[in-house]
């Protein structure tokens, strides 16, 4: 394929992969982005493989034909509770990509003097360094997902002081690569602190911003692809890298205003952020049991109903008989609305895709911000496996969601919380709603008790 035709097919995949972040900015539309994505990178990879300067075609067909096996294998297994931490383990094969390229760069490049090769030492330094952090992080970011790894923020004492060492370090470790007065000795010292400094950096973010850290890493990921581009004079992949890193910045800091949360603080591991005290699953008061008979009646004499899900609905699997129950009450004349709190999942927009999945209309799913102000006019609401996003304790100081935006369920006429247990949430804090006057705990699968409701209505 001539230079021609390659740069032809790179522009048309940069005008596809924009057209995608267009589309995934909407319910409506993410089905048409997904498959502009697909296609723009169809473009991109076999532009690239076609490259003349492109050698050993045969082993690279192999291992994409090995690559696509696996990512068949995973897309097929995985469940969508279980997508954030996938994502997250995806953003550290592109940092591991990023670190490798990064070092074959440096071992194996054309002969270069003076200010071409202080710019190239410098996309080789920083190519490493984004790709080490986004590597570890993501490991991290994973473990705490998966459950794996305790949630709660890690603390070192001087954990501040680590960070700033840290960034220290490598910014003189830099001066000293690109000066030429440590070489590949000065490469490998930064690798270990970056990796070491993206670990710290993720372990010390509390689960309750972990959607902002799976955004973050994205980011990560995408200014990582961007250095790799430069490094190997791919203008798609720069382009590409830049658009990711900068969509992944941007969502981060939307999903920090809406848990009013720093976004330098989050991106700097809690940087200046002290450790908040547990609540625990401490009691604080008396909760009261109710009886799927008994809400089927509630929901039968209601007007108006406000279905919140969170995380443990994604767990239940409980999305299609919420989908059925919305149905039933719908075609009964009730006014049925759903409201998702911007991290109500692990993921950022998690709820949204699980109620598409269900079939639910778009035009009832509506935002935080868009349905807060209804609760007061509201017969019913069923908060379905969501803790933290309904917790009435981020209005009070001195907790880890202190601050945060949360739906004001409490200030409905009734509020049937779909739990398990007791137990506190994915933050660690205690749930003042679970004892309000107004509150009923139905305990349970959640997926048995919404069809357990269907039954009695």
């Amino acid at each position: 394929m001539s230079q021609g035709l390659i740069t032809a097919a790179y522009i048309i995949a940069a005008i596809l992969f924009i057209a995608s972040l267009n589309g995934l900015s909407s319910q409506e539309t993410a089905r048409r982005g997904n498959i502009f994505g697909i296609i723009g990178m169809i473009i991109a990879i076999i532009a690239t493989i076609a490259n003349p300067a492109v050698t050993g075609l045969g082993y690279i067909l192999v291992i994409m034909a090995v690559g696509a096996a696996i990512g068949v294998r995973l897309a097929v297994k995985v469940e969508m509770t279980s997508m954030p931490e996938l994502i997250a383990i995806l953003h550290s094969f592109v940092g591991l990509a990023a670190t490798f390229i990064g070092f074959n760069s440096y071992l194996d490049h054309a002969v270069m003097v003076d200010a071409a090769k202080t710019i190239h030492d410098f996309e080789v330094f920083l190519g490493i360094f984004i790709g080490a952090v986004t590597f570890t992080g993501s490991i991290v970011a994973f473990g705490k997902l998966s459950g794996k790894i305790n949630s709660s923020p890690l603390n070192l004492p001087g954990k501040n002081w680590i960070n700033l060492g840290a960034i220290a370090a490598t910014a003189l470790l830099l001066v000293s690569f690109v000066s030429g007065d440590l070489g590949l000795f000065a490469l490998i010292i930064m690798t270990v602190i970056a990796l070491a400094f993206g670990w710290h950096l993720v372990a010390s973010i509390g689960g309750a911003d972990m959607p902002v850290v799976v955004s973050m890493l994205n980011s990560y990921s995408g200014w990582a692809a961007a250095a790799t581009g430069f490094m190997l004079s791919n203008d798609l992949l720069i382009i590409t890298g830049a658009l990711v890193g900068s969509s992944g910045a941007i969502l981060s800091y939307i999903m920090c205003r809406a848990m009013n949360r720093s976004f330098v603080s989050v991106i700097l591991g809690g940087f200046g952020n002290e450790a908040a005290p547990q609540s625990g699953d401490e009691e604080q008061g008396e909760h009261f049991e109710t009886s799927a008979q008994e809400v089927a009646d509630s929901l039968n004499a209601a007007k108006n109903v406000i279905i919140v899900p969170g995380y443990g609905m994604a767990v239940a699997q409980a999305q299609y008989p919420v989908a059925d129950l919305t149905k039933r009450l719908r075609d009964k004349g009730k006014n049925v609305r759903f409201g998702i709190h911007p991290v109500a999942g692990r993921l950022p927009g998690h709820m949204n895709v699980l109620l598409a999945e269900a079939k639910l209309p778009y035009d009832i799913v509506l935002e935080m911000d868009e349905i807060n102000d209804d609760f007061s006019a509201t017969d019913v609401v069923l908060v379905i496996g969501a803790n933290d996003t309904v917790n009435p304790a981020a209005n009070e100081p001195g907790t880890p969601i202190s601050g945060m935006p949360v739906l004001h369920v409490w200030e409905s006429s009734k509020v049937v919380v779909f739990k398990r247990s007791m137990a506190s949430g994915y933050a660690g804090v205690q749930n003042p709603l679970f004892f309000k006057e107004n509150t009923e705990m139905l305990f349970g699968d959640a997926k048995a008790s919404v069809n357990a409701i269907l039954q009695n209505l």
